[in-house]
């Protein structure tokens, strides 16, 4: 029996701290809204350039850089997916028969 309580005890504990810490991130999550005057994008904006995700383009030189950059991988991407596409078209389709 008292394991049976022991477990319930650990579970409301549990349960108490996880709904602490969501009213928390509730909390913060408004008040950093409040801050950006309840503009979601702008405070995803705010959040990639704090953590380094987007760097400011100050010059040309920036952008173009960052362009030429997303370019490549768009060609990469389909370096290898036009292969499969052309592999995945051109397959001979079989026929089968059927015998009863």
């Amino acid at each position: 029996m008292s394991n049976s309580n022991s477990s319930k005890r650990v579970t409301v504990i549990m349960l108490g701290f996880g709904a602490l810490v969501g009213l928390w991130v509730s909390a913060a999550f408004v008040g950093a809204l409040h801050q950006v005057n309840w503009q979601f994008g702008e405070l995803a904006r705010q959040y990639m350039l704090a953590t380094g995700m987007m760097k400011p383009l100050h010059t040309l030189v920036d952008y173009y850089s960052h362009i030429k950059g997303v370019e490549y991988l768009i060609c990469v991407a389909f370096f290898v997916a036009f292969p499969v596409f052309f592999k995945y078209v051109n397959k001979e389709k079989r026929t089968v028969s059927v015998s009863k």
